[in-house]
């Protein structure tokens, strides 16, 4: 039986940083993909080394071996907050697992294999989650998102995830904006929990702002302000790497092509990529009843 895993990537995250010195993001699951399918006699390639390595510490935890291959396919940019090595990592654990046990793995189970390999979103989990993305303390599911299109923009450059979060200076500049984070998540958090798409983005954008002064994105001022002129109920931003995205609600979208033409136009340093749509995450598994892990 052919087995593909397919994760969903993340325009960033909706809100990120510490509370009380603990690491968390609140996920922001997107429909752009990273699909593993698993290979009977294959083998990993050398230019997938996270898919890779997660494929090797699921074995290990199950303590199992498999004479099998991955092959992984994705359209997710790399090195820009978009989740990409969260993806591929996720959907080679829980196809390896299928593969030699036929047994799926929790979303849980998931989670701590990721994280003895790198910092990890969380866009595995069904919902929209609260998750510690360092070391797991925090895994609070906080609900699934009303109609949000988000219009992704890239700052450029590439920023890589160890690094950012080995910053001498992270700790102590997290500390400073806790205030803002916490009414951030206390927005999202309402806005999940009734279906509104304003509270929503009024959350994204306090976080997106506050973290200016620890990944700062050009033209993100002028950004928020000319999306407010369209409609649109804020902006998220990749704490740690290099997209923002415009939030439109599902009845703000006539103004949707135009704002892109005039943040465009005022912002050249950033390049527009696609529009996509906030979904709830999880993992979607075919070859197999295709649901989510839970």
């Amino acid at each position: 039986m052919t087995i593909k895993v397919r994760a969903p990537g993340s325009c960033g995250e909706l809100v990120q940083g510490t509370i009380n010195g603990v690491n968390f993001l609140i996920t922001c699951p997107v429909d752009w993909y990273s699909e593993v399918t698993v290979v009977p006699g294959g083998s990993m390639t050398s230019a997938e080394p996270k898919a890779a390595a997660a494929v090797d510490k699921t074995l290990k935890y199950l303590y199992a071996a498999g004479d099998f291959g991955l092959v992984v396919e994705s359209d997710l940019p790399v090195g820009k907050g978009m989740a990409s090595s969260s993806a591929d990592i996720s959907a080679a654990c829980q196809a390896a697992s299928l593969a030699v046990t036929g047994r799926r793995l929790s979303c849980d189970e998931i989670a701590d294999i990721a994280l003895a390999i790198e910092p990890t979103d969380g866009i595995f989990y069904p919902g929209i989650i609260m998750f510690d993305h360092v070391q797991g303390k925090i895994r609070r599911t906080l609900g699934t998102p009303p109609p949000i299109n988000i219009a992704v923009f890239d700052a450029g450059g590439e920023v890589d995830t160890l690094a950012f979060n080995d910053r001498q200076d992270l700790a102590s500049l997290n500390q400073a904006k806790e205030l803002q984070i916490i009414q951030a998540v206390e927005l999202v958090a309402k806005g999940l929990e009734i279906g509104d798409a304003r509270l929503i983005g009024q959350g994204a954008t306090m976080s997106a702002l506050a973290n200016q002064a620890i990944l700062y994105k050009p033209c993100l001022d002028t950004a928020i302000n000319i999306s407010r002129d369209f409609g649109a109920v804020g902006v998220c931003a990749a704490h740690s790497g290099t997209v923002l995205g415009v939030m439109f609600s599902a009845d703000a979208m006539s103004g949707h092509e135009a704002c892109i033409k005039e943040i465009c136009r005022a912002c050249p340093e950033v390049a527009y990529l696609k529009t996509i749509q906030l979904i709830a995450g999880g993992l979607i598994i075919t070859g197999d009843d295709g649901s989510e892990c839970g």
